[in-house]
């Protein structure tokens, strides 16, 4: 990875960017430029049968399959051709390794068709600079939650510091894990969400914080426990999302309380959880602070998240040589340089 100084606008002074989401389920690809924001994005998932998880294999052969089509309808629907790309950007990780490559050689085609240079992204980051970009926050606490990532961060000297995250199992993860020992499949967040609006009895379960950090292995074996005893599943998930989301918003409420911030900024996939968002609520309000949640439609992985963050990678100076264009499957977000946040 080089870094080599800010980039020269185009004439316009707008660059544009593609990018390449393929971390995990989904395949997507998104134009965005500096001035009108997103342009497109479009996004073909991988659904695996009934009570099973993501397989890295079938689902890397399931973006091989769409890749070209769903890049090619991204650049159509954005109203932009190849030549008015000044870049093109990859997830380079973290997600799962096959899925990743995917994504990887198609950036690589791309750039080396186009002879447009190629700029790594970190999906985390991609998620929270996508989410500033959306909702304004300009330097929040974020709460970033999904199928990979459970943490409490902050940026401070140009970097997101973690405050707390998980031990064991992300959010998105328990939800997945319980909603296929019921036979669903993953994704199952939405279908829990559901089941859990259908109740209000709340029965006991493990609340586990150690720290600023949570962890979530035992909520997930006692509510099996629950299943298996024949309680019914929406009381189960209903009990299971108030006491996850309850250590979540503890957390939260104690880096908030640690850094004095005033907005508290929530992304990724699980933060399309209305009941998560009217805890957090009341939390920020105790605190004076604003409180964004990222569109439904972004909350998700999306190619939009790697086109704004490799638009800001690039006009910062970030690139990679293609020979050098790896993958890193585990690639924490606290490693990563923000050249781009200059008040930071």
């Amino acid at each position: 990875m080089r870094e080599s100084g800010p980039k020269d606008r185009d004439v316009n002074g707008n660059l544009c960017i593609l990018g390449i989401e393929s971390t995990a389920h989904t395949f997507s690809a998104s134009v965005v430029t500096e001035k009108e924001g997103i342009l497109s994005d479009v996004k073909d998932v991988y659904l695996p049968p009934e009570g099973s998880g993501i397989h890295p294999t079938e689902a890397s052969n399931h973006h091989s399959a769409v890749a070209a089509r769903v890049i090619k309808e991204a650049l159509v629907a954005s109203g932009k051709n190849g030549q008015d790309l000044d870049a093109v950007a990859y997830a380079m990780g973290p997600g799962l390794g096959p899925c990743l490559r995917v994504g990887a050689v198609s950036a690589r085609a791309l750039a080396l068709a186009l002879g447009k240079p190629l700029v790594p992204v970190n999906h985390a980051i991609g998620h929270i600079e996508l989410g500033c970009m959306l909702t304004g926050a300009t330097s929040p606490l974020v709460l970033l939650i999904s199928g990979g990532h459970t943490m409490v961060v902050s940026c401070s000297s140009r970097m997101w510091r973690v405050l707390g995250e998980t031990l064991d199992l992300t959010l998105g993860q328990l939800l997945d894990q319980l909603g296929r020992y019921v036979g669903y499949s993953s994704p199952c967040g939405r279908r829990i969400e559901e089941a859990a609006s259908r109740s209000n009895r709340y029965l006991r379960l493990p609340y586990t914080v150690k720290g600023n950090d949570v962890s979530f292995s035992g909520l997930l074996t006692a509510a099996k426990r629950l299943v298996d005893d024949g309680e019914p599943f929406e009381d189960v998930c209903f009990s299971v999302q108030e006491s996850a989301f309850a250590t979540t918003v503890e957390v939260t409420e104690r880096a908030l309380a640690f850094t004095g911030n005033k907005e508290v900024m929530v992304v990724g996939g699980v933060a399309a959880n209305k009941r998560l968002a009217e805890m957090l609520s009341v939390m920020v309000q105790r605190h004076s602070a604003r409180l964004s949640v990222v569109p439904i439609r972004y909350s998700g992985d999306c190619g939009a998240q790697i086109a704004w963050t490799g638009l800001l990678a690039y006009g910062a100076g970030i690139t990679v040589p293609v020979g050098e264009s790896i993958i890193r499957q585990s690639w924490r977000l606290d490693t990563v340089p923000l050249p781009w946040r200059t008040s930071a």
